[in-house]
C-alpha cells in the first residue's frame, strides 16, 4: 500500500521501452497474456513474506489544477514525503512518514490504524474498507483476494512491472504499477487516482523476508490521543 492523511495515498511504477543498438532493427516490448501476467505477480507476491524498506513518496496533479484528494491538501502536491515501511505477509503493515510531517499507519491484520502524533488523533478502520482507498498494503494482503479483485498487466515480458486495474467501477484509484527487481524485491510503486493525480513511492534499502518483531505492528493510541472510528 492514500498512504491517507495527511493522510497521503501511497504506491507503483511505470513501463520500460527497450531500445536496439543503431543500424538495427527496434526490439518492441512483448506484452504479457492477463492470465499469464496475473500468474507471474502472483509468484512475486508470494516469494515475497516480509520486507522492510526505506520510502521517498510525491504526488502531482495531471494536466489542469485539480482539488486535491480528501485529507490530501494543496501543499501536499509536488512536495516528498520520506519514511520507512514493513511488511508481514499476510495482513502485517507498518508505514510511518517520518518527514517533513510525522504520520503513522499501522495494522496486524484486522483493525488499520492512522495516527497523527502533530493532531494527537488516530483513525480506525477496518481493513477491509482501507484496503480499497490504500493501495500499499496490496503488498501485504491476501493473494488470491487482490487477484479477486484487480485486473493485471504487464506490458513487457522482460520486466516485472505488473500494472493493477481496479474491477469495482467505484474505486478510488484508477490503476496502480508495482515494479520488482531481479531479486524479487519491490523497487517503486506508482498509482494513479480518480483525480487525476500520480502518487510515486520509490524504495530504498530494501531487506526482503526479514524477520520482524510482532510489537512493530500492534499499535496502542497514546494517552490523551482522539480516537475517530470510521
Amino acid at each position: 500500500m492514500n498512504v491517507l492523511g495527511r493522510k497521503i495515498s501511497a504506491t507503483v511504477l511505470g513501463a520500460a521501452m527497450i531500445s536496439a543498438p543503431m543500424f538495427s532493427m527496434n526490439v518492441f516490448a512483448a506484452p504479457v497474456a492477463e492470465q499469464q501476467a496475473t500468474q507471474n505477480l502472483v509468484k512475486q507476491l508470494t516469494g515475497l513474506h516480509s520486507f522492510s524498506a526505506n520510502f521517498s513518496q510525491t504526488t502531482k496533479a495531471n494536466g489542469k489544477k485539480l482539488a486535491p484528494k480528501k485529507g490530501l491538501t494543496s501543499q501536499h502536491l509536488n512536495q516528498t514525503f520520506q519514511g520507512v515501511m514493513k511488511v508481514e505477509r499476510p495482513g502485517k503493515f507498518f508505514w510511518e512518514t517520518t518527514s517533513p510531517s510525522k504520520q503513522t499507519i499501522v495494522t496486524s491484520g484486522k483493525i488499520v490504524w492512522i495516527y497523527d502524533p502533530d493532531l494527537q488523533q488516530a483513525v480506525r478502520q477496518s481493513l477491509s474498507d482501507q484496503v480499497s482507498n490504500t493501495p500499499a498494503l496490496l503488498l501485504s494482503g491476501n493473494t488470491s483476494q487482490i487477484m479477486q479483485s484487480y485486473r493485471v498487466t504487464q506490458s513487457d515480458s522482460q520486466k516485472a512491472v505488473y500494472t493493477l486495474t481496479p474491477k469495482a467501477k467505484d474505486s478510488a484509484f484508477q490503476n496502480l504499477s508495482i515494479a520488482f527487481a531481479a531479486n524479487g524485491t519491490p523497487t517503486s510503486m506508482v498509482l494513479n487516482d480518480s483525480l487525476g493525480q500520480t502518487t510515486t513511492v520509490s524504495f530504498s534499502q530494501v531487506n526482503k523476508n526479514v524477520t520482524i518483531p510482532v510489537s512493530t505492528f500492534n499499535f496502542a493510541p497514546p494517552k490523551g490521543t482522539d480516537i475517530i472510528d470510521q
